[in-house]
């Protein structure tokens, strides 16, 4: 389990989250969603202590800020929004920087099989640079699989935290991304994606995080907290949450949605 606990955080003058709270559970995708500037960023930075905090973040009971780097590096990998490579590495070197000493340090066939994994066989041997965004994000997604292959090791649950990893992706690539996330939570890991398309939230995710003005709005299962009072406070426009007749994945016209006046 991931959880935290009253986080608050203050960047310069401006305090960004106001006592969040949250968990989220191993065998799970966790989205946390919101509109821009709600605090889904911060927080996923506190979690990965890249930004000072008061309150308490704990994976499996224990305070992060107890545990050394190589433990938590062992535990769970980092996908961040966007990621600036200055000098002409290939697209191996790039993937191979995922992988940890140990075991898995020692499958040297590795870093091909992720790149397989995201759709990018073959792709070894281009510089970083030479890729467009979306086959960029893709790779990164390849060295943070490379980090924590194994959804379980050792017992112990690993796990993705994945800051808006179908950014700059075309609807199929999407799509592969979020089946990879869905696939490693059911495979016994946890997944926590910060997300902005609320469609795939209400397909992939188990349990959602709704995050508004720093503070947590709702959280639940995605009928939970999907719901068009719910959304329509949170993204300040009149929202319609609806059903498709062939199943019950929620979903939601953008033909409907209006601003509120």
């Amino acid at each position: 389990m991931f959880s935290v606990e009253q986080i608050k955080v203050k960047l310069g003058s401006a305090m960004v989250l106001h006592g969040i709270d949250m968990v989220a559970r191993a065998g799970q995708l966790t989205a946390i969603v919101g509109h821009n500037g709600s605090g889904k960023t911060t927080l996923l930075r506190a979690m990965t202590q890249e930004v000072g905090y008061d309150g308490v973040v704990r994976l499996d009971g224990r305070d992060i800020s107890d545990m050394r780097g190589w433990e938590l590096a062992a535990r769970r990998a980092v996908l961040p929004q966007a990621s600036r490579i200055a000098f002409p590495f290939t697209v191996l070197e790039i993937v191979r920087l995922g992988l940890m000493a140990g075991r898995d340090a020692a499958q040297q066939d590795l870093p091909s099989r992720a790149l397989a994994r995201v759709g990018l066989a073959g792709f070894e041997g281009r510089y970083y640079q030479e890729l467009s965004g979306g086959e960029q994000q893709r790779a990164q997604l390849a060295r943070v699989l490379c980090q924590v292959w194994e959804p379980v090791a050792d017992g112990q649950p690993r796990w993705l935290l994945l800051d808006e990893p179908v950014s700059s992706l075309d609807i199929g690539h999407q799509l592969d991304v979020m089946e990879i996330a869905r696939d490693y939570a059911r495979a016994g890991g946890g997944v926590i994606a910060v997300m902005h398309d609320l469609n795939l939230t209400a397909m992939f995710a188990d349990h959602v995080v709704l995050l508004a003005g720093g503070r947590r709005l709702a959280a639940g299962a995605p009928t939970e907290v999907m719901t068009d009072t719910t959304l329509s406070r949170a993204y300040g426009c009149d929202l319609r949450v609806n059903t498709a007749p062939e199943g019950s994945a929620t979903y939601l016209l953008p033909h409907s949605a209006r601003r509120a006046g």
